[in-house]
């Protein structure tokens, strides 16, 4: 008999009435929440105001939610939500694209440093390099929200850790690729974590954001290969939509960090009197 793991487990926690408490929106949270406290750590370890990050925060979940849901609709299905656009509003239905989400967030800080960054002295790829720390672990939680609700999971496996989706009806057992990108996400983010914590006044700036595009995007594009298509004009695709929008974050990710390495700016700012770089 081939070995498999029967998932089964409900998407919702508990209902109160008409409300669902699910375990997507609660790794969400989670995800979101320890970026916050990840950003304390590198504020005041580098002499930032701590009053920023409830700002910094509600930017990134802004941008997070409304690039991730218009990602989905621009790249997967644009003709569905032009024909009903109603639905682009109820993101509780599903669809949301992280490429869109990354878009949306790099957007979100060039803003927020347009507004803060001068006064206290931070530049975009200084806040970008450690937001890439923070949302390699943010990413993992919503991979696992993901395997909660038993969706985006791969093709059939014999190998013994695939997981049979029984929620969906499903008989035969699957790549649990859920799982594969939140251990890659996972890898990516403890290594920009030890060497934002270990190597921080020896690197240059965009080293850790090129590394995070290239974790994270590079994986994605591989585990693709197993990974059921989303939407159905993927099918006759030899990349499929999610692999084609992986290749310029990868490509961008080389080239932070060969910039990194003949740029010459630190990655860590003087803690005063030197101008926000980026």
């Amino acid at each position: 008999m081939m070995l498999s793991v029967n998932w089964d487990v409900s998407p919702v926690i508990f209902n109160i009435g008409s409300f669902q408490l699910r375990y997507y929106g609660v790794l969400f949270i989670i995800g979101f929440y320890l970026g916050y406290y990840m950003f304390r750590h590198f504020f005041r370890r580098e002499n930032k105001p701590l009053e920023l990050l409830d700002t910094l925060l509600w930017t990134l979940m802004i941008c997070t939610i409304v690039g991730a849901r218009l990602g989905h609709v621009l790249f997967y299905q644009p003709d569905y939500y032009l024909a009903n656009p109603l639905e682009i509003l109820k993101v509780w239905h599903g669809g949301l694209a992280s490429h869109g989400g990354t878009i949306a967030i790099m957007i979100g800080m060039w803003w927020f440093v347009k507004k803060y960054g001068r006064k206290h002295n931070f530049g975009y790829i200084w806040l970008l390099d450690r937001l890439a720390v923070a949302t390699a672990f943010a990413a993992m939680f919503i991979r696992l929200g993901n395997l909660m609700n038993s969706e985006i999971y791969g093709h059939e496996t014999s190998l013994p850790w695939g997981f049979v989706f029984l929620q969906n009806g499903e008989t035969v057992a699957k790549h649990p690729t859920q799982l594969y990108e939140a251990l890659a996400y996972l890898c990516t983010g403890v290594i920009l974590w030890c060497i934002y914590k270990y190597a921080l006044p020896k690197i240059k700036e965009g080293l850790l954001l090129g590394i995070f595009f290239i974790g994270i995007f590079l994986s994605r594009f591989f585990i693709e290969f197993v990974k059921e298509n989303q939407v159905g004009f993927e099918e006759g695709m030899a990349l499929n939509m999610g692999q084609l929008l992986s290749i310029p974050f990868v490509l961008l990710g080389i080239f932070l960090i060969v910039r990194s390495f003949r740029s010459g700016t630190p990655a860590a700012l003087r803690e005063s009197g030197s101008k926000p770089r980026g």
